[in-house]
């Protein structure tokens, strides 16, 4: 999840994801995007005429899709794929960084869809898509690891919401436990949705 290698309109969303799962919406300012961004600071204005709202919701949606897109790769990385398997990969992200980075930092969707009412209709939309966006391939691999497909949309709201739910207690407990509690209890749910009936 670097930042190296990208434009400086790409650095600027992808600092602002960084910055809003630290310090949430209202306390992420263009000047600290642009900082962090290492960027020209009138580059904000010319990338994002929209202002702020328009890089929170780029960033939201950039958000949902490096979620998404880590699914194929926490699948790649299974010996024996699973949907606990799956979703212990999921957790296993968050237990790692909270272990050797603290408890700073949560999901920037989350973040955001807690400080929209203050950021108005369209970053409420932006944070619904980005968990549409991760929810999606969630529910491709649940129906590639042999759960039914009217199944898999469901388990996968489940998976994430349960995992966005712990992240958020890990982060108030300064604590792994939700997580892994979650992961364990979980899983034997979700691999019966997959067993054959």
């Amino acid at each position: 999840m670097t930042g190296s290698g990208r434009g400086p309109r790409e650095r600027m969303v992808f600092s602002a994801a960084q910055l809003i799962r630290r310090d949430g919406v209202g306390a992420t300012g263009m000047r600290d995007v642009a900082a962090h961004a290492d960027a020209p600071r009138g580059s904000l204005q010319h990338y994002f005429p929209g202002g702020k709202e328009q890089l929170v919701n780029e960033a939201v949606a950039w958000a949902g899709r490096y979620a998404g897109g880590r699914v194929a790769r926490f699948m790649a990385g299974m010996a024996e794929p699973t949907p606990s398997g799956l979703f212990a990969a999921m957790v296993r992200q968050w237990t790692e960084e909270y272990e050797t980075d603290g408890f700073a930092a949560g999901c920037p969707v989350a973040a955001a869809t807690v400080d929209c009412a203050a950021y108005g209709a369209s970053t409420r939309e932006a944070a619904a898509a980005a968990f549409a966006t991760w929810r999606e391939p969630v529910a491709e691999a649940l129906t590639e690891l042999g759960v039914p497909a009217e199944r898999a949309g469901s388990l996968a709201t489940v998976m994430i919401s349960a995992l966005e739910g712990a992240i958020i207690m890990a982060r108030a407990e300064g604590d792994v436990r939700p997580l892994t509690t979650v992961a364990r209890e979980l899983g034997p749910l979700l691999d019966a949705a997959a067993a054959p009936h």
